[in-house]
C-alpha cells in the first residue's frame, strides 16, 4: 500500500527511481556500524533536479531525508533512525569533467573513490584522499565525513583537495560554493563547512576536486622497533625533517602478535611496534629522500629496517599491514573500531594507558593507524555473546575518549561522529560553540529534515 509520500515521490521521479515496499527498503537502513533502522522510502536521483525536487518535497512535508553513498561509514551516520527518505546516490555517479590543464575534476557524489583515481591516473594525476574502502566508498561519502586515509600525512584531507561544491540545503536552496581555481578568497568558505558535516547541512550534488600530479616513483620502508616509545620517537624525528613521507603507518605489539599467524612476513620476536613508510617523488632524487627518512628512522630501539627494491618486495612488506584487518575480523568479528587523534608526542602514553584500560575491563585492544598525524584506530576485541562484555567495552571506550581529550586530542580523525560518538561530542566542544553550530544548522536546514539525530548532541528534553 502506497502512502501520500510514496505517491508524490513516484509522481516526481518515476517508479523506477523509488523503493517503498518495506522489504526493498530494508537494506538501506544499514551502514558499516551494524546499526539499523528501516526507511519509509528510498530514492535514486540521477540529476540535481531530482535532489532539489525530493528535498523540497520532504521539507514541505517535514519528512526526514538522509543522503547515502555506499554505506561504508562506521558511525551510523546514514542510518535513518527516525524513518523518512534515504536518498541513495549510487546512480548519480558520473565524472562530469576532467581538466588536467587546470588540475581539476568535476564529479557527481555517487562516483567511487577508485573510479576517480582511475580517471585521474590516465592523465598523470591523482586525488589524494585514499580511505581503506576506496574501491567501494563514494566521493560524496568521503566529503561528508572528510575521510582521508594514509596519504593525508603529506597531501591533506578532502577539505584541502576540494575547490568547490554544488549542494542543496534542507530548505531546498541550490548552493554553489568555492571556486574552479586553486586560489580564491571571495565570501565565506562554505565549501570547507559542508565537508565533514555528515549531510546535516546540505546534500552535495557535485564536487570540483583538486588533482595532484602523480609522483614518478614510490619507495617503501618497513621499520621494526623494540617498544612503542622507540617507534613514536622515530615518528617525531621523521615528521620534523624536510622530506615528508606520503604514508606513515603504525602498528602496536598487539597488532604485530595478532598477524603472525596470518601473514608470511617474518618479524623479529621482540618486535614491540612497526612503522610502514612510503616516500614518493622524482626518480632522480628519490634515493636522497629515502636516505633522509632512513636517517630519521634509525635510533634507539630499532630492530630492523628494510627497504623494498621492487614492486614485489614492496607488496611483500605491505602484506604485514594488510593481514591485520582479516586477522581482526577472524578473531573478533563484532569488534568495536574507533578512530581518535592524539598529538604525536602523546602516542606512547595513549597506547600504554589504553592497554591498561583494556586489562582493567578485560578487553583485548589492538592499536594501529596513521602515525604521521596521530590518527589511531583503537580496536576493542569484544565478544558480544559473553555476559557483560559489551557493557564493559562501552565503559572502557568511555574512558578512552576521556583519555584522548586529556592528552589534547580529538574524538575522530576520519570516521566522523554519526550516532556512535554523538553523545560524547559535548566533552570536546564548548556549549557556546555547540550552540553556534545549532544556529548554523537552522540556517541551512530550518525544519531539521536533514539527517536528524546525527553529529550534534541531542538537547535535554
Amino acid at each position: 500500500m502506497t502512502t501520500p509520500l510514496h505517491q508524490a515521490l513516484i509522481r516526481y521521479l518515476g517508479e523506477e527511481r523509488v523503493l517503498h515496499h518495506p522489504g526493498d527498503c530494508w537494506p538501506y537502513g544499514y551502514d558499516n556500524s551494524r546499526q539499523h533502522a528501516p526507511p519509509d522510502a528510498v530514492v535514486f536521483p540521477t540529476h540535481r533536479d531530482h535532489v532539489l525536487t525530493v528535498t523540497r518535497l520532504c521539507n514541505e512535508m517535514r519528512i526526514p531525508l538522509i543522503a547515502r553513498g555506499r554505506g561504508t561509514g562506521t558511525t551510523g551516520a546514514t542510518v535513518p533512525i527516525t524513518g523518512g527518505v534515504v536518498m541513495s546516490f549510487e546512480r548519480m555517479n558520473r565524472v562530469i569533467q576532467l581538466d588536467p590543464d587546470n588540475r581539476v575534476m568535476v564529479v557527481e557524489p555517487g562516483v567511487t573513490n577508485q573510479e576517480v583515481q582511475e580517471a585521474a591516473r590516465g592523465t598523470g594525476f591523482f586525488w589524494p584522499p585514499d580511505p581503506t574502502s576506496a574501491a567501494f566508498c563514494t566521493v560524496g561519502g568521503n566529503l561528508a565525513y572528510n575521510s582521508a586515509g594514509p596519504r593525508a600525512v603529506k597531501y591533506g584531507t578532502p577539505r584541502e583537495n576540494t575547490l568547490g561544491l554544488r549542494a542543496v540545503t534542507g530548505g531546498g536552496d541550490d548552493l554553489k560554493t568555492g571556486v574552479y581555481t586553486t586560489k580564491g578568497v571571495v565570501g565565506y568558505d562554505l565549501t570547507r563547512l559542508l565537508i565533514g558535516s555528515e549531510g546535516t547541512l546540505a546534500i552535495i550534488t557535485e564536487a570540483t576536486l583538486k588533482l595532484t600530479p602523480a609522483p614518478e616513483t614510490i619507495q617503501t620502508l618497513q621499520a621494526v622497533y623494540a617498544t612503542v616509545d622507540d617507534a613514536t620517537r622515530a615518528v617525531t624525528r621523521i615528521m620534523t625533517q624536510p622530506v615528508i613521507p606520503c604514508a606513515l603507518e603504525f602498528m602496536d605489539k598487539s597488532a604485530i602478535d595478532m598477524i603472525r599467524n596470518y601473514s608470511p612476513a617474518r618479524l623479529p620476536e621482540k618486535a614491540g611496534a612497526l612503522l610502514m613508510i612510503e616516500v614518493d617523488g622524482l626518480t632522480n632524487g628519490i634515493e636522497q629522500s629515502v636516505a633522509r627518512v632512513s636517517e630519521a628512522v634509525r635510533g634507539e630501539g630499532l630492530l630492523e629496517l628494510r627497504q623494498a627494491r621492487t614492486k614485489e618486495e614492496a607488496d611483500a612488506l605491505w602484506t604485514t599491514r594488510k593481514a591485520l584487518s582479516p586477522a581482526l575480523r577472524h578473531v573478533a568479528p563484532k569488534k568495536i573500531n574507533e578512530d581518535v587523534v592524539v598529538p604525536i608526542g602523546a602516542m606512547p602514553e595513549f597506547i600504554a594507558q589504553t592497554n591498561a584500560l583494556g586489562l582493567r575491563h578485560d578487553i583485548a585492544i589492538v592499536n594501529f593507524g596513521h602515525a604521521g598525524n596521530g590518527n589511531i584506530h583503537v580496536n576493542l576485541l569484544v565478544d558480544p555473546f559473553k555476559p557483560g562484555a559489551l557493557e564493559a567495552a562501552h565503559r572502557c571506550l568511555d574512558e578512552i575518549f576521556t583519555l584522548v581529550l586529556k592528552l589534547g586530542g580529538t574524538l575522530s580523525g576520519e570516521h566522523g561522529v554519526g550516532l556512535e560518538k554523538r553523545d560524547f561530542i559535548a566533552r570536546e566542544i564548548t556549549p557556546a560553540t555547540l550552540e553556534m553550530m545549532r544556529r548554523i544548522k537552522a540556517q541551512f536546514d530550518p525544519n531539521g529534515i536533514l539527517n536528524p539525530g546525527k553529529l550534534l548532541p541531542l538537547k535535554p528534553a
